[in-house]
């Protein structure tokens, strides 16, 4: 087989789109379904903090009605499945890659949940989030608090009822405590040092006035932070009702109680840092920021845009809460993030932190490529629009490799299952 892609999801589609387009064969190997993480790793209410505009995987924009709105989880899946639909990848769903391994006579081995498959070049598009992170000191909370990952929350109605401690205030963690505070349900914060952004400024949305100004083009090695911006958390903001801002001062103004983050369970008590009055504090300023260079952008461009005055906080901790009784709180939701896990990857391009070393996808190892990771290239890599076109260059270094001869000992015949080709999309 010339090329193996591991993973069906919007990456996977992306760069098979490519193949697809240049005659190149492949097969894409899906563990479960097609958009199965956005169907089935998401709550009720998520929905995209990108306006739909960015929605451009290749050859398929968004073509909805609502292009500054934000799609629902729902629509999130249909519009990932209709894209598939649209130009018939060959997609094999319930086959899980195990092990991918160099063959002796060249390419790669991959051994698989159907049998071992052989390919010439391999592409890796199975993201960065692959196990949920939760502390060890989880296991000293009772068994009556009820403990949930974010990819595991649903609904407020789906947890016990009483008080709950959301941990974490990336976007997954701002946006369930949100989710949490309007269904009525007693929120308890731990703030990590997440930055948060305006939805809208001078009358746009704040994701228009950086694409723009170029900031999803950005290339990672020109970011000030350079490669270490791939670790950076992602600013807190919802595309919900419409979209709007995060305001965690307002939610403790409204009766949600902030903390600091959490740093253990010590009897019978969760504590706390005390850093809360200085992540709101910097969370704001990251958002003075961007509007600093919204306003400068402005002058610059002479563009049309109505004055607007800057934020100013509603609220602010009169104190450091350093802990709070574990008896009070009926469940925690852990929104803290996931681990990569790349040890099914027998090759050596890993850093010291097992990360997948590479320049804009392409490995040190001939043929191997990874794509969908944040900051693949550039800071809009892990958009929609970012993938596609990051597919696009890497399907120009597979067919330049395919063109110039791969490793021609590994074109034998698929070893996939009935089963498994039964699952191809027809």
């Amino acid at each position: 087989m010339p090329v193996a892609v591991v993973g069906g999801g919007q990456a996977g589609l992306s760069i098979s789109w490519h193949l697809v387009q240049r005659g190149i064969e492949h097969v894409v190997l899906e563990r479960h379904t097609i958009a199965h993480e956005w169907q089935h790793a998401r709550w009720d209410s998520f929905c995209l903090v990108t306006p739909n505009w960015q929605c451009r995987l290749p050859g398929w924009p968004y073509r909805g009605e609502d292009p500054d709105g934000f799609m629902l989880k729902d629509e999130v899946v249909e519009y990932v499945r209709d894209y598939a639909a649209s130009f018939r990848p060959p997609v094999h769903e319930g086959v899980a890659v195990t092990k991918l391994t160099p063959s002796t006579d060249g390419g790669y081995t991959l051994t698989t949940s159907a049998g071992q498959i052989a390919a010439d070049q391999v592409v890796l598009a199975v993201g960065g989030y692959h196990l949920p992170v939760v502390p060890p000191y989880a296991t000293a909370l009772p068994d009556t608090v009820v403990q949930v990952h974010s990819q595991q929350y649903r609904s407020p109605g789906r947890l016990p009822a009483g008080d709950v401690l959301v941990v974490g205030t990336g976007q997954s963690g701002a946006q369930i405590a949100e989710d949490l505070h309007l269904a009525g349900r007693r929120v308890h914060l731990a703030v990590g040092s997440a930055p948060r952004i305006a939805r809208r400024y001078r009358g746009r949305d704040m994701v228009d006035w950086l694409h723009d100004m170029g900031h999803y083009d950005m290339p990672v090695e020109q970011h000030r932070d350079g490669e270490a911006a791939r670790m950076g958390t992602n600013h807190y903001v919802t595309g919900r009702d419409g979209g709007r801002d995060i305001d965690l001062r307002r939610f403790a103004l409204e009766g949600m109680q902030l903390y600091g983050p959490l740093t253990g369970v010590r009897g019978g008590r969760f504590t706390f840092a005390p850093e809360l009055t200085a992540n709101l504090d910097r969370a704001d300023r990251v958002d003075d920021n961007a509007k600093d260079l919204v306003d400068a952008h402005i002058e610059r461009t002479g563009a049309d845009a109505p004055a607007e005055p800057r934020y100013t906080p509603v609220w602010a901790p009169q104190t450091e809460p350093e802990s709070l009784d574990v008896d009070r709180i009926a469940a925690v939701v852990w929104a803290i993030g996931f681990r990569a896990d790349w040890s099914w990857v027998k090759v050596p391009v890993f850093d010291g932190a097992g990360y997948p070393t590479h320049a804009r996808g392409v490995t040190a190892a001939p043929g191997m490529y990874v794509l969908g990771l944040p900051w693949l290239h550039t800071w809009g890599s892990g958009r929609f629009a970012g993938i596609a076109r990051d597919a696009e260059f890497l399907a120009d270094r597979i067919t330049e490799l395919t063109s110039a001869g791969a490793p021609t000992g590994l074109s034998r015949t698929l070893a996939v299952a009935a089963a498994s080709s039964a699952a191809r999309i027809a």
